[in-house]
């Protein structure tokens, strides 16, 4: 996902530094046309607007305290990974009280293709003034944002839309199962789905794109869902919040699909719920 922003922004005209441990990510910035910082305290004070995209929120803890000693006064984090609220409301007190930057959630929907075409989604939340300063380089990145709240709420938006993809790629399976078991068709079931309330971004993007033509090459992997069903039971365990209706589709991905690696395409839950569906 980072690699597709750095490159919309190349395209736009904008100068770009990157860092990430990996050399071969560090080439593929270099060959797009990109600086490559040395370490983290160099990317630091390389720019005034620094973007995190990391596979999780004790990553961004992690590279935030490398990063804050060396930040430029007025610096702007953009964190687009998908974290935990509780992590961007610290990062964004611990910035209001040094007095040093402003830490912005704004967690993207849409995987990698979208990253490339800059037909993402963003969920953003924190300070106003902020956001509303980063519009022109959001209108590169993105094809829509929303603003959800303050600090934390960007974050929290995000799990709640991925607990439904989840939910909804399970849900889908099921109901293409159930209408193949009646003589239906799954391309006729899911054209009749999509023209009513039953309709979701899974039954109109992902079966029809991954899930019914076995490509399963989505970008976005299970290792990633699991863990954001994760944080959606965490999240719902630190809020009180009870969650009956997804408890047993949360197993499904975290204890009954164990025969599906972290590495296999997330669509490829769908496998575990529905067996025919690949066979149309």
């Amino acid at each position: 996902m980072g690699g597709g922003m750095a490159r919309r922004l190349l395209t736009a005209g904008y100068s770009v530094v990157c860092y990430d441990p990996s050399t071969e990510i560090q080439q593929q910035m270099q060959a797009a046309g990109a600086s490559v910082a040395p370490s983290l305290d160099a990317m630091a004070t390389a720019a005034s607007t620094l973007i995190l995209s990391l596979p999780n929120a004790r990553i961004v803890e992690s590279v935030m305290q490398a990063l804050s000693p060396h930040l430029v006064d007025g610096t702007i984090i953009l964190d687009t990974s998908t974290s935990e609220p509780t992590t961007s409301q610290r990062l964004a007190a611990q910035g209001e009280a040094q007095g040093r930057y402003t830490f912005i959630d704004a967690p993207v929907s849409g995987g990698p293709a979208a990253s490339n075409a800059g037909t993402m989604t963003m969920l953003l939340g924190g300070a106003h003034d902020a956001i509303e300063s980063l519009q022109p380089l959001l209108s590169v990145l993105t094809a829509k944002t929303v603003i959800v709240g303050g600090s934390g709420a960007g974050h929290a938006a995000k799990i709640a839309n991925n607990m439904l993809c989840a939910a909804n790629l399970v849900l889908v399976a099921e109901a293409v199962r159930l209408g193949q078991a009646s003589g239906v068709n799954a391309q006729d079931l899911l054209e009749g789905i999509n023209a009513g309330s039953g309709r979701s971004g899974v039954s109109e993007v992902n079966f029809p794109k991954w899930v019914l033509n076995n490509a399963f090459d989505s970008g976005f992997t299970m290792g990633l869902m699991r863990k954001d069903v994760g944080l959606a039971i965490k999240l719902a365990e630190s809020t009180g919040v009870s969650l009956p209706g997804f408890d047993n589709i949360a197993k499904l991905w975290l204890t009954e699909s164990s025969h599906l690696p972290d590495n296999a395409d997330f669509n490829e839950i769908t496998r575990t719920t529905n067996e025919t569906a690949n066979n149309v």
